[in-house]
C-alpha cells in the first residue's frame, strides 16, 4: 500500500534538531520531483539497512514554493544521496549544529536560502546553481 503524500509544508512546519555532532540536510529538487523519496546514508554504508529516506515535498515560504526534501537529525560526517537503490548521485557533508543545503544533481535554485531562524547558518555543498 502506498502512502498518501502529504501536503505541502510551511514555514515553521519542520523542525531540526541540531547540536553537537548532529545537523541536517536540505535537498532542493525540481519541482517534477514532488513526492520521489529519496535516501541517505553514511559514506561507505550503502546498504538499504543503513539508510534514512526523506519525500520531495512542495515548502511554502514567503511568497514563493520550494521543493525539497528535509533531513532533520543526521549524525556529522559524509553521505551518499542516492539516485536509485544502487546508483549513488552525489555526497554531502553534514557538520554538528549546521543545516547543509545542496541540490539534486542538475538542479538550480535561483532564491537564497530564507531568512530567519537556522537556515541563517547554512551552508551550500554543491549543485545549487543560478543563487
Amino acid at each position: 500500500m502506498r502512502e498518501p503524500a502529504p501536503g505541502p509544508s510551511r514555514s515553521g512546519s519542520v523542525i531540526l534538531d541540531l547540536g553537537p555532532g548532529v545537523g541536517a540536510l536540505v535537498l532542493h529538487a525540481a519541482p517534477e520531483m514532488g513526492g520521489r523519496e529519496i535516501e541517505v546514508s553514511p559514506l561507505g554504508g550503502g546498504t538499504p539497512a543503513h539508510r534514512t529516506h526523506s519525500r520531495v515535498r512542495p515548502r511554502k515560504t514567503g511568497g514563493e514554493t520550494q521543493y525539497a526534501a528535509v533531513y532533520p537529525q543526521l549524525v556529522a560526517g559524509d553521505y551518499t544521496i542516492w539516485e536509485d537503490d544502487v546508483t549513488p548521485a552525489a555526497t554531502v557533508t553534514i557538520e554538528g549544529g549546521q543545516v547543509t543545503t545542496t541540490c539534486w544533481p542538475g538542479t538550480a535554485i535561483n532564491h537564497p536560502p530564507p531568512s530567519g531562524g537556522p537556515l541563517l547558518a547554512a551552508r551550500t555543498d554543491s549543485g545549487c546553481g543560478g543563487r
